[in-house]
């Protein structure tokens, strides 16, 4: 089986989606950089809402996520609120208004695809899914390790465990301590995206991890995260490196004329 791209209601992505990451604190801020990363030309906007001073305010939350849209232009959105526990922001707000929060922006179309990580409580994980689904969104179920890389068997594991909860992309982001973690997240990539009727997405963070973010399609990952103003996480590269590596391996790649 090859490995898959994203298909949103809008259509397909490119194969790998580039997404790039919006982690302005208020509102203006975030349509002043919306402006500058949408005229780079991602695939894909992540809207990373654990940064922003005001979500604990749902009026707000929602204002800004429609102004998101009209100033995306058209490009897809990710929503996405990223647990301390897993490299996120402290916020001042509970699990059930975080559920709640993806609910609405959900009902109101204001995403097309929303991050929820594998590891949330299980009512609640069902609930954004449902959510989701009901507003034609895509649920990303992922899982984040800051500090270590599992073994390859525990990757594939991580993989399975978003197709079994019913996720329609399944991501895994990992810490390489070793140019040998970096090789057993992309042969757990290439297991993954080979074995399972969905998208997989994976990166190795940090440094060693560069090349996960220009070459993982190579090995079935689906999307990449790349900067437009601002990183989300470490390691990420500018989108105008990520795309020129891509593109030089997709031409070596190709049948010779």
């Amino acid at each position: 089986m090859a490995a898959r791209p994203i298909v949103t209601r809008h259509g397909e992505l490119a194969f790998p989606a580039v997404c790039a990451p919006l982690v302005a604190r208020t509102a203006s801020d975030l349509q002043e950089e919306c402006a500058a990363v949408a005229a780079k030309k991602p695939d894909l906007l992540e809207w990373r809402v654990d940064f922003f001073s005001a979500i604990g305010d749902m009026r707000a939350v929602l204002a800004a996520a429609r102004d998101l849209r009209a100033a995306a232009n058209g490009i897809p959105i990710l929503f996405t609120r990223r647990s301390v526990r897993e490299g996120g922001e402290r916020i001042p707000v509970s699990e059930e208004y975080i559920v709640d929060l993806y609910g609405e922006v959900c009902a109101g179309g204001l995403a097309d695809l929303v991050d929820v990580e594998m590891e949330s409580e299980a009512s609640h994980l069902r609930t954004v899914q449902m959510a989701a689904k009901d507003a034609g969104a895509m649920t990303v179920l992922s899982f984040h390790n800051f500090r270590a890389t599992p073994s390859v068997q525990d990757l594939v594991a991580r993989f399975e465990r978003a197709y079994t909860l019913g996720a329609d992309v399944a991501k895994v982001a990992v810490m390489p301590q070793s140019p040998a973690d970096v090789l057993g997240l992309m042969a757990a990539t290439q297991q993954a995206a080979h074995e399972l009727p969905i998208p997989v997405v994976s990166m190795a963070m940090g440094p060693l991890g560069a090349v996960t973010r220009t070459a993982g399609w190579v090995f079935g990952s689906a999307m990449t995260f790349a900067v437009g103003r601002s990183s989300s996480a470490p390691g990420q590269m500018p989108i105008e490196d990520v795309r020129f590596v891509v593109e030089a391996l997709k031409r070596a790649q190709s049948p010779k004329a």
